[in-house]
């Protein structure tokens, strides 16, 4: 089974992995963070020999967009939300986005899936960007640093803007995505990509399909 639907996870993430596979079921998601861009994978297949010891990155490309907007062309928060409505990354109602639940309900499947945190919404403190300012950025900006909404997983789930220099490769414009990995051995590694989009979703799908694929595959010749 393959989904993109990140609301089912978010809530219950550990009881529907162990259900899949109590009836023999493989389940996968990779697109439900990351979109396109293979943020799960990364971290659960190709770092599967190291110990992750915390998570911090963008995860919602709408939030990225607005304060991008904000920054670069020294623009109110509203004439943002508007630029990025009318170009499409952001619904008519940007709630989900700019409150931070989106990126939360991301934060949580990466806990689960990658850390095995057995953590719900709940988990999460939670605060969107509605009260960033252009002051704000401003002074950010004096120190060579911008703002954005990061989360991130240490001893505790966090989604909240945050300041960080502009030289830190977390720090993408744009709609992009960036996530990065501290790793017991391998240290800090960052994975950079578009989150959503028709296209990315669909090869997050087929990755999927392909890998279900090779595991029945390998199942049969077992």
């Amino acid at each position: 089974m393959v989904t993109t639907n990140k609301g089912p996870l978010a809530l219950a993430l550990p009881a529907l992995t162990e259900l899949a596979d109590y009836n023999g079921v493989y389940l996968r998601f990779s697109g439900t963070v990351g979109g396109g861009t293979p943020v799960l994978d990364l971290a659960k297949r190709c770092l599967m020999g190291d110990r992750i010891l915390s998570i911090r990155g963008i995860l919602n490309g709408t939030t990225n967009y607005i304060l991008t907007e904000m920054d670069g062309k020294h623009i109110t928060f509203e004439k943002a939300i508007n630029n990025a409505q009318k170009l499409g990354y952001a619904e008519a109602d940007p709630t989900m986005d700019i409150d931070g639940i989106d990126a939360a309900c991301k934060l949580v499947i990466m806990a689960n899936w990658i850390m095995n945190k057995r953590v719900t919404l709940k988990n999460v403190r939670v605060q969107g960007i509605r009260n960033v300012t252009l002051q704000a950025l401003e002074k950010a900006a004096e120190k060579d640093c911008t703002i954005k909404l990061i989360g991130s997983i240490n001893e505790n789930l966090k989604v909240a803007p945050t300041e960080i220099s502009k030289h830190d490769p977390l720090c993408v414009g744009g709609v992009l995505n960036a996530v990065t990995f501290v790793s017991e051995f391998a240290g800090e590694e960052t994975i950079i990509g578009r989150g959503a989009g028709g296209m990315e979703t669909a090869s997050a799908i087929l990755r999927d399909l392909l890998d279900i694929k090779q595991n029945l595959a390998t199942k049969l010749v077992a």
